[in-house]
This record gives C-alpha cells, sequence and structure tokens, in this order.
C-alpha cells in the first residue's frame, strides 16, 4: 500500500512546478462580514444534541431514527452520519466529535456493503468526506487551537487517505461500460456493476470534483481520467436536437451503452442539479484544465435566465426557475432546485459578472418566501405555479390555474404545494450563505437564522432531528423518524458558516477563498491554491 505522507511532497512539488494556474477573475474588494456568536453556538448546540444522538443510539451505522432511537444502514453500513460530519465537525472545532469520527474512519471495510451501493451517494458523502477531512486537517490555518496537533498526526491524516483510495479503488468498476458512463448502481463482495443501461446527467456529472482531487492529492490520474470521461458525453450532448433544447441546457438520461441522450427534458431539479452546478465549481478548482466547463456552464445560465425564469401570475415579484420538456417551459420546481440562486451567485463572483449575481439574489429572495409563506416556516419538497403569460399563455394546457383547494394560498404565496414534506434539505440556507457572502448584507445572516429556528423548533424529535410529512401542518404533521446524513453535512454547516468569523474555508466574495464546496458542502481544496501550503 502506498504511503500517503509520501505521496503528500510529491504531490506539492508536482503542483509547484506546473505552469500558474489562472485564477478567476479576482473583484476589487469584498464585502465586511458580521459575526453572530449566539448565533454560532445555538447551531453548535444542534450538532451536538444529533451527534450524541447518532453516537448513542446508531453509531456505527448509518443514520439515526431518533424517534425509536435505532438506526438505520440506508447508505451500506460504513457510518454516513459519521463521515458526513466530519468536515462540520471540524470547521466547529468541535475535537470530541472528530476524534471519534476519525478513530471510526480507520476501521471501516469498504470491502464490505450492506445492500446496493450509489455511486453518486458514495461518492458525494464518503469520499468527499473524506478527501475534505484530509484537505482540511492539512490545512493548520483552517483549525482550531484544540485541533492543531491533528495536522502533526500523519498516521491518522494517512489513514483518511487511504481509506478514500480503498474506497474509490472498489467503486471504480463502475466506469467498465462500453461508453465510460458509469453504472451508478453497485454491489461488492466482489465489487460489480448492476447491470444499468441508464444514468442521468446529475449522477454522472457529480463526481468530477471529488474524484479529480483524489487524483491530484494521490498523483494517480486515473480516478479523475474515469470521472472526466463520463462527463465529456454531458458537455458534448448527441444528437444535439433532442439532447439540448436551449444552449447548454440538456436532457436528463443517458444510455450507457452508445452515450446517445434519451430525452431532451430536464431543469435544475434532481436528476439534474448537480451537473450545473459542478460546471463552475470545475473551473474555480483548476481555471486552466476546466475552461470548457465554465462556457458551458455560462450558456446554461444565459438560457436559463431567457428560457426559464418564470414569474407566478398572482405575484411576479418572484421569480422560479421553471423545467423543460423540449423548448415548453414546465412551471413545477423543489427545495432541491433552491440550490441554482446560490450556484449562480457564486458564479457571477467567480466570472465577475453582476448580472449573474443579481439573478442569483432574485432567486434566493424567492426561495425565501417558500418558507415563510407556510405554517411551519420552511419550505416544501415540491410545489408549482401558473406563469403570469411571460413564458406561456395563462391557461394553456401548461399552464394551468392552482387547484381549486389551494387557489387562495396561491394568491398570497405564488405557489400551491404539491409535495409538503421537508426531510432536513440544506438549499435554501445554501443560497442564503453564497447571497451573504458576495454582498454582506445581514438580511441573509436574519434569513438563516429564522430557518434555522424554524427547522429546529419544528424537527427536533427524540434524540435528534426528524424529517416531518407536512410543512403546512402546525408541528409539521408528523415526524418520519428519520434523521438524514446530510443534515449533518450541510444544514449545521450552512447555518454555522453564515453566522461564523471569516475563515480559510468561506467563500470569499473578491475569489481569494482556497476553498471549494462539494454539493454535499464538505470543502475541498482547489489545486490552484494548494502550493499556497505545505502540502
Amino acid at each position: 500500500m502506498r504511503v500517503f505522507s509520501n505521496l503528500i511532497g510529491a504531490c506539492t512539488l508536482g503542483a509547484l512546478a506546473l505552469p500558474t494556474t489562472a485564477s478567476p477573475t479576482r473583484r476589487a474588494s469584498k464585502p465586511a462580514y458580521v459575526t453572530h456568536p449566539d448565533r454560532v453556538d445555538a447551531v453548535k448546540a444542534a450538532f451536538q444534541r444529533s451527534w450524541d444522538g447518532y453516537y448513542k443510539h446508531a453509531f456505527p451505522h448509518d443514520s439515526l431514527k431518533p424517534i425509536s432511537n435505532t438506526f438505520s444502514d440506508d447508505r451500506n453500513g460504513w457510518g454516513a452520519s459519521a463521515v458526513d460530519a466530519l468536515s462540520t465537525a471540524i470547521v466547529m472545532g468541535n475535537a470530541g466529535a472528530v476524534a471519534q469520527i476519525l478513530d471510526h474512519v480507520q476501521h471501516i471495510d469498504f470491502n464490505v456493503a450492506v445492500g446496493d451501493i450509489s455511486l453518486f451517494e458514495t461518492t458525494i458523502r464518503y469520499l468527499g468526506g473524506l478527501v475534505s477531512g484530509y484537505d482540511l486537517l492539512m490545512t493548520p490555518e483552517a483549525l482550531s487551537p484544540d485541533l492543531k496537533p491533528l495536522y502533526s498526526n500523519r498516521t491518522l491524516l494517512d489513514a483518511l487517505g487511504h481509506q478514500a483510495e480503498n474506497l474509490a479503488k472498489n467503486l471504480m468498476v463502475a466506469f467498465d461500460t462500453p461508453s465510460g458512463i458509469p453504472d451508478n448502481t453497485l454491489r461488492f463482495s466482489p465489487p460489480r456493476r448492476n447491470g444499468s443501461t441508464t444514468n442521468s446527467i446529475a449522477t454522472i456529472g457529480t463526481l468530477v470534483l471529488e474524484w479529480t482531487r483524489l487524483s491530484d492529492i494521490t498523483g494517480n490520474p486515473q480516478y479523475g481520467a474515469k470521472a472526466q470521461k463520463g462527463e465529456s458525453y454531458l458537455l458534448d450532448p448527441q444528437p444535439r436536437a433532442l439532447a439540448e433544447p436551449f444552449p447548454g441546457l440538456v436532457g436528463t438520461n443517458l444510455n450507457i451503452t452508445n452515450g446517445q441522450f434519451l430525452d431532451g427534458t430536464g431543469g435544475w431539479v434532481g436528476g439534474d442539479d448537480s451537473f450545473y452546478e459542478y460546471l463552475i465549481k470545475m473551473y474555480i478548482y483548476d481555471p486552466v484544465k476546466f475552461a470548457g466547463y465554465k462556457d458551458r456552464w455560462v450558456l446554461a445560465v444565459e438560457s436559463s435566465m431567457a428560457h426559464l425564469a418564470s414569474h407566478p401570475a398572482s405575484r411576479p415579484d418572484l421569480t422560479f426557475l421553471a423545467m423543460f420538456s423540449g423548448t415548453t417551459p414546465l412551471f413545477i420546481s423543489q427545495h432541491l432546485a433552491c440550490f441554482d440562486a446560490g450556484n449562480i451567485i457564486l458564479g457571477g463572483l467567480v466570472l465577475n459578472k453582476q448580472q449573474y449575481v443579481d439573478f442569483g439574489l432574485e432567486l434566493a429572495a424567492s426561495c425565501h418566501d417558500t418558507y415563510t409563506s407556510t405554517v411551519t416556516g420552511i419550505g416544501p419538497e415540491t410545489f408549482s405555479w401558473q406563469d403570469n403569460g411571460t413564458l406561456l399563455a395563462i391557461n394553456s394546457s401548461r399552464n394551468g390555474a392552482a387547484p381549486a383547494n389551494q387557489s387562495a394560498f396561491f394568491q398570497k404565496a405564488g405557489f400551491w404545494i404539491v409535495d409538503g414534506q421537508y426531510i432536513l434539505r440544506p438549499e435554501v440556507i445554501e443560497s442564503f450563505y453564497y447571497a451573504y457572502r458576495a454582498t454582506g448584507d445581514t438580511k441573509y445572516q436574519d434569513w438563516a437564522w429564522d430557518a434555522f429556528l424554524a427547522i429546529n423548533k419544528t424537527c427536533a424529535a427524540g434524540s435528534g432531528y426528524s424529517a416531518i410529512n407536512n410543512v403546512m401542518a402546525t408541528g409539521g404533521g408528523s415526524f418520519q423518524d428519520f434523521q438524514e446524513s446530510f443534515w449533518f453535512a450541510e444544514v449545521l454547516k450552512y447555518s454555522f458558516l453564515i453566522q461564523a468569523d471569516d475563515a480559510v474555508y468561506q467563500v470569499q466574495a473578491d475569489n481569494s477563498g482556497d476553498f471549494v464546496y462539494n454539493t454535499e458542502c464538505h470543502p475541498v481544496r482547489a489545486k490552484a491554491k494548494v502550493g499556497k501550503y505545505m502540502y
């Protein structure tokens, strides 16, 4: 087995020997930021409650069921909540949780899995969590005083790196397809494909950051090369007439055998979302190698602004992004899609395009309304609306009125609820975070705090926090008795970061930041910035 501590030096020397990587456009200045210690402490307390409940009743399994005080191995039994919580515990300076997680990571057996394995979920949660933990602990400037000794514990850090590679080696079988597009469903003992015939752009296009970072850490190019090969079919979609209804906006599903798109339906929603997210983030990661990714992101955003930006008939002040089927807009969206505001704001900062920042702020304000309009103060899983006639004629077959039982709600809120559950999703608070880091406007901190308070009030249950069934019912209606691992990785981290001190891992409006966040909110070191630190 390779020794990671030897690779650290080799990778640093290799990175420093390369031609200087051009940075994204530097903006002239960045806002002043405000810290709220009381809010920071409250979020830390929520993390501790969640962690204590998980550690007592579910560890080392994947997820806590906080009401029944039992567990679920919904992510293959490797301790998903522990690995997902690592980067959050590090930035919070929670030395106790960090020690418990690092001890656990050394003992995970990635050769044995409970159930089928999702390449996508395993990459963003486990691989992303391990690589992020490694990058953060290798950055002394990112560590609280209690955690700084870990920087010198190379045996412990090697274990993180080795486990990331052990996992990746088993997952590599996913790419053994005629086209190189991965099969998203795997089985272990031994590692093998499930035999899927199709895959979606999100599950193909949300691998490249983590796998490329693993290659750059280890010096082994095959990891990044595999993910980038699958991505290549999304960057040059075929057949183009079907696959790309608008420039940069593509369908959802591809044939794994030949790489051809099977439909022209999509949007910034689940199944598509993080493909678009990673295009600009890969440019941030390495703006020379991935300049073409940036160009595709720009096309997608420009097309979204021109063809998908929709204003509800009852609330034309709101802006949502529609889905599309071919060139026909579909006026439905999801909590998941509310990440779009933050991603477009981030791209606007990186490219110094104020029109993108402004558009992202419009989307963030509209997603804020999906929270403030409900009984619980939390946004629904899925919602719909009637366009004001800008994109489609009112009352046409694809632009009908609200259901009768939600007509009054639509008149006031500008949307109606299709699925009212809330499963501890982060995307709205995520976009508030980017809005705040872009502008310094403290109203976004207040919005995030209000959202946190609503979630804390409604979802606290038993030994942790639970998904709820109805955001329009007092108390959330009923509990689902499930605490997702991304509660640790995303909701609690974004809620913390937006209220906390400035730090090396924070997003910087002037593009001086050193990290880029994967879709699970795990910060990884941007390749262009590695030379600043003695890896």
